[in-house]
């Protein structure tokens, strides 16, 4: 008896959809199969009580959830993403991130007023993934581990959900 694949790869011609996911303005994920499985969707994020978006507040473009390919049974983790692919602009939980990050760098007392410049000029850059990311993550771990393990741990749990895996492997070993 032959057995069939259970799943199979979509044709060419066959566009990806995503479904839409629902995530709190905090950046906590609350459903990412928010419109095939809206039994799931909450009003309110239960870890912070932020209020939830299905939409970018920039262009009302759905925030793309999981991948919806035919023949295929996607349940594999979700990656929440840090820009809305259709305008490009930072989501509310990357704008929050960035704002924080820049505050801490002024906060950190074993770098002098010129070192925090540098290290908050660095931040767009490494929450970016551009030419311009390794240049900004190599200066960024330079100057945020001159001010100790402790700013080091500080900054990866503010920046490390919202930077690209291959920049937060650069600056957060």
């Amino acid at each position: 008896m032959n057995v069939g694949r259970i799943s199979r790869m979509p044709y060419h011609d066959e566009p990806t959809r995503y479904d839409t996911a629902q995530i709190c303005v905090n950046g906590h994920e609350i459903n990412s199969w928010a419109g095939s499985q809206p039994e799931f969707n909450s009003a309110f994020c239960k870890e912070c009580g932020a209020k939830t978006i299905t939409a970018c507040p920039a262009c009302s473009g759905s925030i793309r959830g999981h991948a919806l390919i035919s023949g295929v049974i996607n349940i594999g983790p979700y990656d929440i993403p840090a820009h809305c692919h259709a305008c490009g602009k930072p989501y509310p939980w990357t704008e929050v991130r960035i704002q924080v990050a820049r505050e801490a760098a002024g906060e950190l007392v074993n770098l002098t007023r010129e070192e925090q410049e540098q290290l908050r000029g660095t931040i767009d850059d490494i929450v970016l993934d551009t030419p311009r990311t390794t240049l900004a993550a190599m200066r960024f771990k330079r100057l945020v581990g001159k001010a100790g393990k402790e700013a080091v741990r500080s900054f990866e749990s503010i920046l490390g959900s919202v930077v690209s895996k291959a920049t937060r492997k650069m600056i957060f070993p």
